[in-house]
């Protein structure tokens, strides 16, 4: 079976334990959007696994991985990520691939990420300030550089004088130091070299692993309503977590899907600017915050918390077509007195069921709550019967509001903290 795991919220919703479980039943995992500016964490026994541009399946020693065409990679990223896998004796060689397609961040692209977060003010969008924003920019401008070009000297030496000649008019603007094409071509030889031996045209080879009956699990970064199409934009990433990008990410048609899998929390989190009405600032949210360690695995960040958003999460059901669902960290609500749900919004004295598509209008809208009693422990149950009473009532009603059935119960950090259903 050919799987697709992506976000149901608005990321930072577990996916690469999600990820590592599933991984098992595939033989080909496959990253297809995204950059460095995903962090997916995976615990195993006593280690933790932080994941941004390699997909988590690399964790299973039998397994192939391909970052796809979709992604943008930053070669400094990826080649520290590959470092801190060895040295938690996580070999990678003969086990990933790199399409050849895939666009590369550039190092003038971090800094117009800043400088464009900067011009926002008040209104800036929250990057990470990774770069990956102007990167797809340059894709869609077609002015990008692939990671095929990194293996013709004469290619990657033009192209790169070409864009950083541009890019210097725009340093002269806002009066900051102006960068070396030369040495960003010394830079990026040297990544050519480090990085040739990962390089593949995996659209071909997807397409044959799926012709020869072998099976791909697709891996998304990022969450539904961060897609650049879907989400609420502007605050929103640059590509497409949605299903339509696992295709357009990694070369296989819809045809090569079999199941959808969306990850939420059983809560709510956000991390950067934009509306969020579930959201708690008060010590509730706090004491999400903390016992969930929502802290971004990429920036360190402070995630905003809340209670979770039903309406947003069959938003995301109905454009990626979900038909199972993974429930994550559920024991950090364990021993709440009470825990609510979202079910619908209130917009100028009237309920609605939607996510309005203007902005100022989803900022007005406030939460109607569904409230549910409290539960003890839950980190220790293996069996979905051994849940607490309370805690079923609370996942049947999910079930029931979203129409989709929750097959995998997330109650810790670790691979064996779950219950498969």
């Amino acid at each position: 079976m050919n799987r697709l795991v992506l976000g149901a919220q608005w990321g930072d919703e577990g996916k690469g334990k999600i990820v590592d479980i599933l991984s098992e039943d595939a033989d080909v995992i496959v990253r297809y959007q995204g950059g460095s500016n995903a962090g997916h964490t995976v615990c195993i026994e006593d280690k933790k696994y932080i994941l941004h541009l390699i997909p988590s399946g690399i964790l299973h020693k039998d397994k192939i991985c391909v970052i796809g065409n979709g992604v943008v990679i930053d070669p400094a990223s990826f080649l520290e990520e590959k470092r801190a896998l060895e040295e938690l004796s996580v070999n990678i060689e003969n086990r990933l691939m790199i399409s050849e397609k895939a666009h590369l961040v550039m190092p003038y692209h971090k800094v117009l990420d800043e400088i464009k977060e900067l011009q926002l003010g008040d209104g800036k969008i929250g990057t990470t300030k990774k770069g990956i924003g102007p990167c797809y920019v340059d894709k869609y401008n077609r002015v990008g550089i692939r990671v095929c070009d990194l293996l013709s000297n004469d290619i990657l030496k033009d192209k790169i004088h070409t864009n950083v000649e541009q890019v210097n008019k725009l340093c002269d603007l806002y009066k900051i130091e102006r960068f070396d094409a030369d040495k960003i071509f010394k830079q990026y030889k040297e990544y050519a070299y480090e990085l040739k031996d990962y390089i593949r045209n995996t659209v071909y080879y997807l397409n044959g692993v799926v012709k020869n009956g072998k099976s791909v699990l697709f891996e998304g970064a990022q969450g539904s309503l961060l897609d650049v199409d879907f989400g609420t934009y502007p605050y929103v990433t640059s590509s497409s977590p949605t299903v339509g990008g696992a295709f357009t990410g990694t070369g296989l048609s819809y045809k090569a899907l079999n199941n959808v899998v969306g990850v939420m929390k059983a809560y709510a989190t956000r991390v950067g600017n934009g509306p969020f009405p579930s959201e708690l600032t008060g010590e509730t949210g706090e004491e999400i915050r903390q016992k969930g360690a929502e802290f971004g695995a990429t920036t360190g960040r402070p995630r905003r918390c809340g209670w979770l958003d039903l309406v947003a999460v069959k938003y995301a059901v109905m454009l990626s077509g979900i038909e199972d669902i993974a429930l994550t960290k559920l024991d950090v609500l364990d021993e709440m007195e009470d825990v609510k749900v979202c079910v619908g919004y209130e917009y100028e004295g009237r309920k609605i069921g939607y996510i309005p598509s203007q902005l100022e209008e989803f900022a007005k809208c406030q939460p109607v709550y569904k409230t549910f009693k409290g539960w003890n422990k839950t980190n220790d149950i293996s069996q979905y019967s051994d849940l607490p009473k309370e805690a079923r009532m609370y996942i049947e009603y999910i079930e029931n509001f979203l129409g989709v059935r929750i097959s995998i119960i997330s109650t810790g950090a670790k691979r064996e903290e779950t219950i498969i259903r």
